[in-house]
């Protein structure tokens, strides 16, 4: 059996997990990362529209600062994350920018004059100051009261996960691609580092650390219609709670982003609706307007979808093979912007759909996006429940989103997030030791290839892997979607344990030897259940409505009763989590009250029920 032995073992090498990295190494650490995917290949490369921070560079964003963008943040959460982390990240993500900006990233900048812009179709005029000019610039997103997202095009994920993956190689960051960590080491205290197989020979390998970080991104392919690569079914929190100690932080929080195109899903990113594109129905007539007169096309996401769903059981839909639509309207941004600013939604649409977005209009609908939910973490990343386990980014529930993600906060997240956290990952580094119990190492490498025996050999069943996947995807489409109710979640919640048993018998159609898709799947197919458990289960116990959670039977915002945060662990043979509720936030600089958009149904903390409709 390898064993390799490091400071610190970095279990994903997308934005996030690179980031920490790069603060582990350049104090001198010895660093590893761990990735499914050559790095460049992470997840984080797909993210297109930009990196939220207050600069307030561009005249559209004069006033801007920190404040507003906390005020920004803390709304959009529906009051869900913790204030403390939000403050946090808002005084830290105009100097990460600026770092990006020094490593080689090349953010779009203003240029000084008049130009023009679009908002709801119309078009405007802007006069950029001749003293800015050569700044950093920002466009708008859905949610926020300035411009304030940094962008490369919208390109802007590519850009930046290239360059920070320079970074890990000028620094010597040491990469182990094609591995996947199946298991956590530890003896109910300690994490001590990670069993992980080879994806290209089946063999395993043990990685011993003194600090271990979970950076492997959200887990949407627990839903069939995701935005989220192949690459993005759950594994580093499938690990976690596998621990029975380590809890997820709000399993129930899943956002759907209103643009995945039909039928593919792929996103078409939130900057087409920042830089003036609008949601049109079946009669190629706008009509976010009507619900929401202020931000239009610009509400969050979560308000989006809804009134993008709504509209659509209205039957304004537009009919096709694959279900009903609406249309995202570019085509008055005009051949040089899209061409330029949009220029990857103009390949996606060529290449996936035969269209072009310069002359057609884009099919869209709401599919799931990004998983709120995390491995609870401290303000420092430290992970709930085991000494020397962190986690970042997406991954992680720090909790920066609560309810609701502002577009342009997960980009900025993974970034100062990996930043702040490789920092206290390197305090904790310089002040402990480990102790590594080769007892427990060899108990965990056991139990690993004894589960990789049974599954060859069938011998716990016969259940197909695939067709068990396929029925969690469906249950959670049908069941736990954007708008959910009581009647629905018990059903989902009764017939997710009924797919679980079946989960616990699949067994093995191939050899089981080699880079094999179908050993790999089966190794993590219960987990993936039980994570669509950990939603679901958590869905039907929250009986308010709050942020992306939307319960038809209970539409009001609660704070009297649900002013708090989800936390889900799984005890061993358990069929359901143990939930667990905390505050939402220590502290409320800014006490709940209205967002600003939605329909606002609260049932405030002393009980009193304000409806503005």
């Amino acid at each position: 059996m390898d064993t390799v032995v490091s400071d610190l073992l970095c279990i994903g090498a997308g934005l996030a997990g690179e980031r920490v990295a790069v603060e582990a190494a350049a104090a001198g650490f010895s660093t590893i990362c761990l990735s499914i995917v050559p790095p460049r290949r992470s997840h984080s490369s797909a993210a297109q529209g930009g990196m939220q921070a207050s600069l307030g560079n561009s005249c559209m964003g004069e006033g801007d600062c920190p404040d507003v963008h906390f005020e920004d943040t803390v709304k959009g959460s529906d009051w869900g994350c913790d204030q403390e982390v939000a403050r946090l990240f808002v005084e830290r993500a105009p100097e990460a920018v600026r770092e990006m900006a020094f490593w080689g990233i090349p953010w779009n900048r203003v240029v000084a004059g008049k130009s023009t812009y679009f908002k709801g179709g119309k078009q405007y005029e802007k006069v950029e100051a001749p003293e800015k000019e050569g700044l950093i610039t920002a466009r708008d997103f859905g949610g926020t009261a300035k411009w304030r997202t940094c962008y490369t095009s919208d390109g802007t994920g590519h850009t930046l996960l290239y360059t920070m993956d320079n970074k890990v190689v000028e620094l010597g960051v040491t990469v182990h691609d094609r591995m996947e960590a199946i298991s956590l080491i530890h003896d109910g205290e300690n994490c001590m580092g990670a069993v992980a197989r080879c994806l290209k020979t089946g063999k395993l390998r043990v990685y011993l650390a003194r600090a271990t970080l979970i950076a492997t991104g959200g887990y949407g392919r627990i839903y069939r219609e995701t935005t989220n690569a192949v690459i993005n079914d759950g594994g580093g929190a499938i690990i976690a709670l596998d621990t029975g100690i380590v809890p997820l932080g709000n399993p129930e929080a899943i956002q759907f982003h209103p643009t995945g195109i039909v039928p593919t899903n792929i996103l078409v990113t939130e900057g087409c609706r920042g830089d003036g594109g609008t949601l049109l129905d079946v009669n190629e007539e706008r009509f976010m307007p009507e619900y929401e007169p202020a931000k239009a096309e610009l509400a969050s996401r979560d308000v989006v979808s809804r009134w993008m769903t709504h509209h659509i059981r209205r039957g304004l839909g537009v009919p096709s093979h694959y279900g009903d639509h609406l249309w995202l309207d570019i085509r008055h941004l005009g051949a040089a912007h899209i061409k330029t600013k949009l220029r990857e939604v103009e390949e996606i649409c060529n290449n996936f759909l035969g269209i072009d977005p310069v002359t057609q209009l884009i099919p869209v609908r709401p599919a799931q996006h990004y998983t709120m939910a995390g491995i609870r973490t401290n303000k420092d990343g430290a992970a709930y429940g085991l000494k020397g386990l962190f986690a970042a980014g997406e991954a992680a529930c720090w909790d920066l989103h609560g309810f609701n993600r502002l577009g342009g906060n997960s980009l900025a997240e993974t970034v100062v997030a990996g930043k702040i956290v490789g920092e206290k990952v390197v305090e904790y580094l310089k002040g402990h030791e480990a102790r590594f119990d080769t007892g427990v190492v060899r108990d965990r490498v056991r139990r690993d290839q004894e589960r990789i025996d049974r599954l060859i050999g069938c011998k716990d069943g016969k259940e197909d892997t695939f067709k068990v996947r396929s029925a969690m995807q469906d249950e959670l489409m049908e069941r736990v979607g954007i708008f959910r109710n009581g009647k629905d979640l018990q059903q989902a919640v009764d017939n997710l344990q009924e797919i679980l048993q079946r989960a616990r018998r699949v067994g093995l159609r191939s050899s089981g030897l080699g880079a094999n898709p179908e050993l790999t799947l089966a190794l993590k197919i219960e987990g993936m259940v039980k994570l669509a458990l950990c939603t679901a289960y958590g869905a039907l116990q929250r009986t308010e409505s709050r942020g992306c959670h939307a319960r038809e039977d209970f539409q009001a915002r609660n704070d009297r009763d649900w002013l708090n945060r989800t936390l889900a662990t799984w005890k061993e043979g358990a069929n359901l989590p143990a939930l667990e509720y905390e505050p939402a936030s220590p502290s409320m600089p800014l006490p709940p009250g209205d967002r600003g958009y939605g329909a606002s149904k609260i049932i405030t903390c002393d009980g009193e029920i304000i409806d503005r409709g």
